[in-house]
């Protein structure tokens, strides 16, 4: 029995379906319009999930009474919510050119387009978090090898200044050979 592609957008079939579901936090909404975290055993509001979502935690929240998965609509009101009373992401010229694509052809062209972009947004954020992290780690590095470098050049100019000073030892029975005098004149 074949199973049609999934749409672009939808969830994962399959084995990556199972391997997401573990990794996703169950939350229940339940009839009086309450939000239950499974697995913390309490109730939970938007702005919680909100902050499960920016740690990085999947969500997945089901309707308690038919069992439907309605993580869709709750990611849109968190969106929404953030939209109005937090400092807005989507300008309005967005918001008007995102309901424009709605029923367009190029409507899945536009979501893969976004999804792409939003990951490279991601991808280069860690990349720089990761940069930053490393440089907090050992923010003395930079400082620590140029010390060691100072130190090589001033060894390697005390060896040198003392091979200068240091008469060399010559082998027994051989004569050092003289240095003409720089004050007698050749005539």
């Amino acid at each position: 029995m074949d199973v049609p592609p999934a749409p672009l957008g939808s969830r994962p079939r399959g084995r990556l379906k199972d391997r997401n579901m573990a990794e996703e936090r169950l939350i229940r909404k339940y009839a009086n319009r309450r939000l239950y975290d499974a697995q913390d055993s309490r109730h939970v509001t938007l702005d919680d999930l909100r902050k499960l979502i920016a740690s990085g935690q999947r969500i997945k929240v089901v309707d308690d009474k038919s069992g439907d998965d309605i993580t869709r609509s709750i990611l849109l009101q968190i969106i929404a919510s953030q939209e109005q009373f937090g400092t807005p992401v989507l300008s309005l010229q967005l918001l008007e050119a995102i309901i424009r694509f709605y029923g367009n052809p190029i409507q899945q062209m536009l979501t893969s387009y976004l999804e792409q972009s939003i990951g490279g947004l991601l991808r280069q954020q860690n990349l720089m978090q990761a940069e930053m992290a490393k440089a907090l780690e050992t923010p003395m590095a930079p400082i620590a090898e140029m010390a060691r470098q100072n130190m090589e050049m001033w060894a390697k100019m005390q060896a040198s200044m003392l091979s200068a000073f240091t008469p060399t030892a010559t082998p027994a029975g051989t004569a050092a050979p003289s240095k003409p005098d720089a004050g007698k004149r050749r005539g």
